[in-house]
């Protein structure tokens, strides 16, 4: 039985190395010297995922390294929800500190927010304004929650409401706090994989007072799309310990303040940095 409990263990561990060596990939990090130092195995380990990831059809092998497979571009919502659970976790414990009771709340698609949509049962009355699938259906029985769905077509890759019915709806709504998500991260703003994410988020954002990005360390400077929401002034970023120096300095330099949210003791950034640099933020 202990044998057995160990081998599934194996299993799993095994298996959300190869979903964050994916993630990478994905993200444009496909590089096995470099992959090996971020998550922390041998070179010989990450050559044998890639060779796994390759015959799986996930990714295409390159000298050096892997880039992703040219049929598919656009992971799907239930792909994602796979990857980097822990990152998420910490993160939407991390964003659900800036909710309290009464907010007016708007939520994004995406598995990170959806994450957050599982933190609201411990607070009094809300009202939660979405556009993600997956946050109506964890919302759906909050008996805390007034759940507003934006409503208009669905895009079934992302699970997400889009086009000029939610727009509508939206603009007459307004919010305490928006929570966004994102595909990559950059100097022009927050990537999306169409001209309708783009422009919902840039709507939301400006219907509420305050705006958080939840985002994993592994977005961050990545640009999978050539859609863009402008950041704007007094944005915060929350994301996770894997962030680096640079990455933070990257983040600040377009103007948005971040927070990190501590995942576990493998993290790039030790407990101090992460205090430190929240600090920072405070002092402001």
């Amino acid at each position: 039985m202990t044998e057995s409990i160990s081998s599934g263990r194996s299993a799993q561990a095994l298996a959300r190395r190869r979903d964050a060596v994916l993630s990478e990939i994905l993200a444009g990090n496909g590089n096995v010297s470099a992959l090996s130092e971020r998550l922390g195995v041998s070179e010989a380990t990450i050559r044998r995922d890639l060779a796994v990831l390759s015959r799986e059809g996930k990714t295409t092998r390159t000298y050096g390294g892997a880039v992703g497979a040219p049929r598919r571009f656009e992971l799907s919502l239930h792909e994602k929800e796979a990857l980097f659970e822990d990152r998420k976790e910490a993160i939407a414990r991390r964003a659900a500190a800036h909710i309290d009771d009464g907010d007016t709340l708007i939520f994004d698609a995406g598995t990170t927010i959806g994450q957050l949509a599982t933190h609201l049962g411990g607070f009094g009355e809300l009202c939660v304004i979405t556009n993600g699938i997956s946050s109506i259906f964890t919302l759906a029985s909050a008996e805390n929650v007034e759940l507003i769905s934006l409503g208009g077509s669905l895009r079934h890759i992302s699970q997400a409401f889009l086009g000029p019915l939610a727009e509508t709806v939206l603009r007459h709504l307004s919010a305490d706090v928006a929570f966004l998500g994102a595909n990559g991260l950059g100097p022009f703003g927050l990537c999306c994989p169409t001209t309708n994410h783009a422009g919902l988020k840039s709507l939301m954002a400006s219907r509420a007072s305050r705006v958080y990005l939840l985002a994993d360390s592994s977005k961050i400077g990545q640009a999978p799309h050539r859609h863009w929401a402008p950041f704007q002034p007094g944005w915060t970023l929350v994301t996770d310990s894997n962030v680096t120096p640079a990455q933070i300095e990257e983040v600040r330099s377009w103007g948005l303040h971040i927070e990190i949210a501590a995942v576990d003791a493998t993290s790039t950034a030790s407990d101090g940095a992460i205090d430190r640099a929240n600090r920072e933020e405070e002092n402001d």
